[in-house]
């Protein structure tokens, strides 16, 4: 058997680098895991991308960075028949519209959250925390409206948008609980969950769960 082209250097627990694994997976793509708990494997992050931020692929002498920017890239350059990206281009651009979402107001405020956690008690930031959980709620609420009538974020086809929201939103009720009264976002995650590829990715994190600093639920 050849050796994949593609290298990836990621960790198993983290929400990013599940993102990517997800899309993957989707399309049982070939590629050679660089798991970041191997210090070797960091060292040489580390040379690849000096601000050590993963996950990271390689494919022969190209470098590509970011989670959104890899799984297009492999879209372009390794397709699969998994197409989480659309031909046409207004659709195209509502799922590149959700995968923003899901970065910036389901992710970002959800690792504010936990980040914060991780500090010494004397340089947190109880107002950013405060404001954080206040963006979720709103984020929560906003997708639960959308998600009424749907499947997944952009209809009935699995796309980019929802290898984000995958991880994203499992971590996100971790860290600040999904209202009861938001069943469709509870549904929507329940079906990412049970999503063979992401399933995947989660049941490979499993044995890490002690490092979330907020006490990992005996859930999911």
């Amino acid at each position: 058997m050849s050796t994949p082209s593609l290298r990836l250097y990621a960790h198993p627990f983290s929400s990013y680098c599940q993102k990517v694994l997800t899309a993957l997976y989707e399309n049982t793509t070939p590629f050679d895991y660089r798991s970041l708990e191997d210090a070797q494997n960091s060292t040489e992050l580390a040379a690849l991308w000096p601000m050590k931020r993963f996950p990271v692929l390689t494919d022969g002498s190209r470098t590509v960075l970011e989670a959104s920017c890899i799984i297009e890239y492999l879209h372009i350059h390794h397709p699969g028949p998994a197409r989480l990206l659309p031909d046409d281009a207004d659709a195209a651009l509502e799922v590149r519209m959700l995968d923003r979402f899901f970065d910036n107001y389901i992710s970002t405020p959800q690792q504010k959250v936990v980040f914060d956690r991780l500090c010494a008690e004397a340089d947190r930031d109880p107002h950013g925390v405060t404001k954080a959980r206040a963006m979720l709620e709103t984020s929560y609420a906003w997708l639960d409206a959308r998600m009424a009538g749907r499947e997944w974020a952009t209809g009935d086809t699995f796309s980019l948008a929802d290898c984000g929201a995958a991880p994203f939103l499992f971590y996100a009720d971790w860290t600040h609980a999904i209202d009861p009264r938001f069943r469709h976002v509870h549904a929507y995650r329940q079906r990412l969950l049970a999503r063979a590829s992401f399933k995947r990715a989660v049941d490979e994190a499993r044995p890490f769960r002690a490092y979330f600093p907020l006490g990992a639920p005996d859930r999911d």
